[in-house]
């Protein structure tokens, strides 16, 4: 019995320690003050690096980019430094953390139990990282995603990895521009491409299919800001060759980040998006939620409904699975959904985090195509 006990025991050490290494490695996310206010659910406790310069506002410190500005919290041995830096931290929701938690201490922000922020109404970023960095010049995936606002309105011409429909849930949101709009990866950097279907020739690529998101392509087009997204508006795409690529070079030693509590779990992006017109019958439902979900809970986590038919109409017929590395479900139906329809997917009771914690109510509606 004591063996046992002891190898229960060391299998959840092992199972800690494993989930330390893998926060401690998660992708890092580059990011825009803009990106951030507008889908702070999603960058949640998450790793982060910016661009911009600190100062110095009402007494405390700020960090500043493209006319706007978020506050900040110095971890141990981080120093501020004058003129354009590159940022490495994390995005703290102040409001989905409880009064007197520890990751808040030494922060001049929120401290009235009574005057508690929402969420989404006070932000600061942990900075746990800082070095100087030359403004961008040359337009790639990676400057883009940091500082768009200088490739604002002018053609460019960009190389990156296929990555589908937001499959790996690179980016906080999609434009919902058209059925065929896809993410380009590169380093990094992660953008929205639209207006083109990714075909051409030699290739004929589905943004809902993970088989083809290990093909390159290049992509020439305008580049816009849209609902806080970096897009790129295509006139031509081309197959193109893998590149290899350095990793973006990090900070020195970080100073390590604390485990989230148990708080309720938000949605923070789907495919389709609420409201979404002509979606294809075969579609399926991709639901990306800000932390991990418990996988039983997963089945019957969900609700499938047409709506505006006859009452007695049923339910589409689905399944759905959970990719944990995404904290994403898909829900695949088992047979095309009917054309010109209104379809309702929602979230149920049952559905919970890793830990044990709600998920906040959630649901979208959008309808079929012919």
């Amino acid at each position: 019995m004591r063996w046992r006990v002891l190898v229960v025991a060391l299998g959840c050490l092992l199972a800690a320690s494993g989930g330390v290494r893998a926060q401690q490695t998660a992708p890092r996310r580059p990011a825009t003050i803009e990106a951030l206010r507008r889908f702070p659910g999603y960058f949640h406790l998450q790793p982060i690096v910016l661009r911009g310069e600190f100062a110095e506002t009402g007494g405390h410190t700020t960090f500043r980019a493209d006319e706007r500005q978020i506050d900040v919290m110095l971890a141990d041995d981080v120093r501020t430094t004058g003129g354009a830096v590159e940022l490495r931290g994390e995005l703290i929701d102040v409001g989905r953390l409880e009064p007197g938690d520890s990751r808040l201490t030494g922060y001049a922000g929120a401290r009235d139990a009574d005057r508690w922020p929402k969420p989404g109404e006070e932000l600061l970023i942990r900075v746990t990282g800082v070095r100087a960095s030359e403004p961008a010049t040359n337009p790639t995936v990676r400057a883009l995603a940091l500082e768009p606002w200088r490739f604002d309105g002018q053609t460019v011409t960009l190389t990156g990895q296929f990555r589908g429909r937001n499959l790996f849930g690179d980016l906080p949101g999609a434009p919902a521009q058209s059925r065929y709009d896809f993410v380009l990866r590169s380093a990094d950097g992660a953008v929205w491409v639209t207006g083109l279907r990714p075909k051409g020739k030699g290739f004929d690529l589905d943004v809902d299919a993970r088989v083809d998101t290990n093909r390159w392509v290049s992509v020439t087009g305008l580049v816009k800001r849209e609902r806080s997204l970096v897009t790129i508006a295509a006139t031509r795409i081309e197959a193109a060759s893998p590149r290899a690529e350095a990793a973006p070079e990090e900070a020195p030693e970080e100073a390590p980040v604390a485990t989230a509590p148990s708080l309720p779990i938000e949605v923070v992006f789907s495919a389709p998006s609420d409201t979404e017109t002509e979606v294809a019958a075969a579609a399926t439902v991709r639901v990306q939620f800000s932390r991990g979900l418990a996988p039983a809970s997963v089945a019957q986590g969900f609700t499938v409904a047409l709506t505006g038919g006859a009452p007695d109409t049923v339910p589409p017929a689905f399944r759905a699975t959970y990719d944990a590395a995404t904290r994403s479900v898909e829900l695949r139906f088992t047979t095309p959904l009917p054309p010109f329809r209104t379809v309702r997917v929602s979230t149920t009771d049952i559905l919970r985090g890793f830990d044990g914690s709600l998920v906040t109510p959630w649901a979208i509606t959008f309808s079929t195509g012919g």
